[in-house]
Formats: structure tokens, sequence, C-alpha cells
């Protein structure tokens, strides 16, 4: 039986999407990285740089006021724009560690990553957490060697490294001509090509790019010529040819060469996201049966954002539509309730633009506004029930109790932590003791907690105060958990807004003594969150 009309419309335009995430350590130039791949795609005319010159706009995508003054990114941006037939589904994420509870949600959004490496740092412990990430989704990376327009390591040594502390082994793309810090240009490793490139002033706009014949350039370059040869030549005899089946399967990367900052290499990196990262794919559910991509609408909830623009004042879930095509309208069913959720206000959201949403297709992002019911980690659909699998919470390794710092915001204060609570920026623990005047809030790192003190101040008018407590290490209990902490020393159960009791220790050798003190109660660990070196 043929498919119908609409159905092979949502299998063509699902083949054209790749939506993907740029993963990397803090100041390896994620966001900076986000807006070239922007200005190249002419999608913006000029772009900002985190840390650039006087005068230059922070990125678009970085709209908090925190996030420009200390030049981190905190929120996660969704860029979408038509590039070379596809269209791409680009989502930038949090590099710091302290909010990988935030990047684990933007992995469970896409199809493909963008391993951003710094040249002179190669892997750093960040980048190795959320590579994690993407092997255990299973999800294929890229891997951009960035900053070779500043002194760094030697690029068999990054590729060496690569393959011995993640067991990704490298395919070049693209290969530079020059160490780091002297690049004259970028090799393309299968056919010989040379590219050159004129930087702009300041990097604000694209770099001019340039074919140079290879006589050429080996003319005017004959000492970096040979080196690049001579290393292209040993990729070859140790078999680091591209190799499709192993890229999906996540046991090879391609690796580029470039300078985001320079806008050098971010063209070719858009061409090799179009030609070789995976389209959507049908997803399973929780019950581990694909829905299809041309089933009935469905889509998994993966961020929940408030104060988004101070204009507006609204709440938008960003939904990641797996099936169906979505229709600005349609009414949903909401998979954790039942109930009905209707989207009228459907937009696409980068910084703080917003553009109307009129149709979506598996593997985009939809933002929906006024999303007061929804949480990361829901489902919504029409006609068939599905449930995605929940996104896991981050084992939290710091707490304080929060308290407002005017008694007459107690309202204000209230409503304030209920809402950063669903948006999923903190988890918010409550015990009898201590009453909701004064919830626990539980971080990853602390930096989520000035996050919330500045969101409580700006947006609700409720400034905080915050006792940090001693503890270090939750575990997942029950009842009997509660009952038997309740007379020990230097640890306690708290309930997290979901209901699920977390017992909190010191530290860890104080947890191991209540496991052994009281073998029969459940102490499960939560997904890690942190990384160490």
């Amino acid at each position: 039986m043929s498919e119908s009309p609409s159905s092979d419309r949502i299998v063509d335009e699902a083949r054209r999407r790749r939506s993907f995430a740029v993963i990397s350590h803090p100041d390896a130039g994620k966001s900076t990285l986000t807006e070239a791949l922007a200005l190249h795609a002419q999608v913006i005319d000029s772009a900002g740089a985190v840390h650039g010159k006087s005068g230059r706009k922070g990125v678009t995508s970085d709209w908090m006021e925190m996030e420009r003054a200390r030049g981190i990114s905190v929120s996660s941006a969704v860029l979408q724009f038509d590039y070379a037939g596809a269209v791409i589904n680009l989502l930038d994420t949090p590099g710091h560690g302290d909010f990988s509870e935030d990047t684990y949600r933007v992995l469970a959004a896409v199809d493909a990553a963008v391993m951003l490496l710094d040249a002179a740092k190669g892997l750093e412990p960040q980048t190795l957490k959320l590579f994690d990430v993407c092997r255990s989704r299973h999800i294929p990376v890229i891997t951009f060697v960035n900053k070779w327009d500043r002194p760094g390591r030697e690029a068999l040594e990054l590729l060496d490294e690569v393959e011995q502390r993640i067991g990704l082994r490298p395919m070049p793309v693209t290969w530079p001509l020059g160490v780091a810090g002297e690049l004259r240009g970028l090799i393309e490793v299968s056919t010989g090509e040379f590219t050159r490139f004129t930087r702009a002033a300041g990097g604000a706009t694209r770099a001019s790019a340039e074919a140079v014949a290879a006589d050429v350039i080996a003319a005017e370059e004959p000492e970096f010529w040979a080196t690049a040869q001579d290393e292209i030549a040993l990729l070859a005899e140790i078999g680091a040819e591209f190799d499709e089946k192993d890229f999906l399967s996540g046991k090879a990367t391609p690796v580029l060469f470039g300078a985001a900052l320079s806008n050098i290499g971010v063209a070719r990196l858009l061409d090799a996201l179009v030609a070789l990262a995976p389209p959507p794919a049908e997803r399973e559910d929780a019950e581990g049966r694909p829905r299809a991509i041309d089933a009935p609408l469905s889509g998994l909830v993966f961020k929940v954002q408030a104060g988004m623009d101070k204009a507006h004042r609204d709440r938008m879930a960003f939904l990641r539509i797996n099936s169906g095509r979505f229709e600005r309208g349609m009414v949903l069913t909401h998979g954790a309730t039942g109930k009905p959720f209707a989207t009228k206000y459907a937009q696409s959201v980068f910084g703080n633009q917003r553009t109307t949403v009129e149709e979506a297709f598996p593997g985009d992002i939809v933002g929906l506004v006024n999303a007061n019911a929804l949480r990361p980690g829901d489902t919504l659909y029409a006609e068939d029930p599905v449930t995605f699998p929940a996104i896991p919470s981050f084992a939290p390794e710091h707490f304080a109790v929060a308290r407002t710092a005017d008694a007459g915001k107690t309202k204000q204060f209230r409503r304030g932590i209920e809402q950063l609570d669903g948006e999923g920026v903190i988890q918010v623990l409550r015990s009898d003791m201590r009453g909701d005047q004064a919830p626990v809030l539980a971080a990853v790192g602390p930096l989520q907690f000035d996050v919330v003190a500045a969101r409580m101040a700006s947006e609700f008018s409720a400034p905080i105060r915050l006792d940090v407590l001693p503890y270090q290490i939750a575990r997942v209990t029950d009842e009997a958990g509660e009952a038997a902490l309740s007379s020990q020393s230097e640890c306690e159960v708290l309930v997290r807004s979901d209901g699920v009791r977390l017992a909190v220790f010191s530290n860890k050798w104080r947890m191991e003594v209540v496991i052994r003190k009281f073998p029969d109660i459940p102490f499960e660990p939560l997904l890690a969150g942190t990384v160490t070196d």
C-alpha cells in the first residue's frame, strides 16, 4: 500500500534536517562557533564574540545579563536556518561544567554533535564528560579543532589524544597547512585541494577564501607544504580515511581544522554537517518501541525557559519534533497528565529574536509559549499515545537553604522558586524540619546558585539569602531510608519536587558507613553530573 502524500512529505522534510549540538570545555569557542556558522549561512550580518575587542557586541545567543558579564553561556540557544538544501537546527549549549545538566537535556534533542577542541588544550574534562553522554546516546560526533590561528599543539598529537583517550578513530577531512599559530590555509584530504583564507577585520564578517593551485602554494610555502604532505601520507598509511559506517556507529569521528573567531574553516564544517551528519531517525518510546518518522505528531520537551524576553514575561518550552508534521494551533496531548495542550503560540527562538512557526517536521525545535504545565522530559503527542524516555536528573553535589531576603516578598519567593524548579534551573528539595519557607536548593555546580539568585532578584523582585549546607553526595532512597536516617548525623533525607527522596551525606566516608549500617535500604546513585581531572 502506497503512503499518503502527507506521509511522503514528512519523510522528505525529515531527510533535509540536520539537528546537532556543539559541545566542548569552557572557553573552547562554542558561542563563537555558533555565530560563525550563522554568519556563513547568512542568518546574521556580523558576529560578536564573548571575549571580543572593545566595542564588539556580545554573542547574539547569550541573552542573559550574567552571560554577558561573565563571558559564559548559561542557557542554550536554538537556531534554525537553510543551508545547501538542508534545514539546520543548531543548538548551542552551556560549556561550564556547573550547567552540564542543561547540556545533557539538549543532547536528548539532537541527532549529531560537533565536538569542539582547543588547538592548544585538546581534550579537556568537560569535553570528555559530554562525549560520554554522546556515546551513551549513540550520537555521532564530528570534531572541529578550533583556534588553529593561535599557538597550540601538533595536529597529529591531537588526533592521537582523541583516539587514545576516548577511543574514537580520527578521520581527517581537512588538514592545516602550517603549525598552530601560523595557519596558511586548509588542505582537503581526499582531493589535495588547497584553500587560503584572508581574515576579515576583527573576524566580524566572513573570511574570504581562495583556491590556490598545489604547485603555487608548494613554491610559496615549501617547508609547510612538505610537512603537510608527509602527514597526510602517514594518515593514509594508518587507514584514517572516512568511513560512514564507523562514523554513524560512534567508532570514528571526521576531523576538521579551523578558527571560528577568524571564520576560517567554518563553511567547510557546515558542508560536512550537511553531507555527513544523519537526518532524524525513528526514536524509541519508553517501552523501547520505535516511533516512525511519519507517525502522528509527537515530541519531547527538553528545555523550559522563562525570562527570555522582559517584554513578554512568558515561559517557553522547547519541543523536539520526533514524528509527524507540526502545525501551529493544533491541540496536542500532554503525556504526563493526559490533558490537552494548545499550540497557538509557537515560535522559533535565537537569543531574544522570535519568529512564528507555522509548521515543523522531525528534527525541528519549536518553542511553545505559556507552557506553564510542561517540564523537561515531558512528551506531547497527537492521536496515537506515546511516551518517550524521561530525561534523568544529575546527582547534585552542592546544597543550600534558600530564604527570602524580604519578608514582604514571600509570595514572589514561592512563585519564583516553583518556576525555576519547573524549568530545571535548580533541583528543589524540601523537608518537614525546614518547611516551604526554606527549601533546599541542590545544584550540580555552585554557579547554578548564582543564576537562581540573579533571576529571583531580577524577574521576581524577590532577593534571596543562601545558607550553604555541608552535604556533598546524594543517593535515591525510600520511606525506610528516610526513617532510618532521621536518627543519624551528617546526613538527612530531602524530598524532591517530583516526589523522589534523596539521602544527602556530608562526604563519601559518611555515606559508606550508613550503607554498611543499613544494608537492606536502597541508596541508589543518580546520573553523575560533574567532571574531575
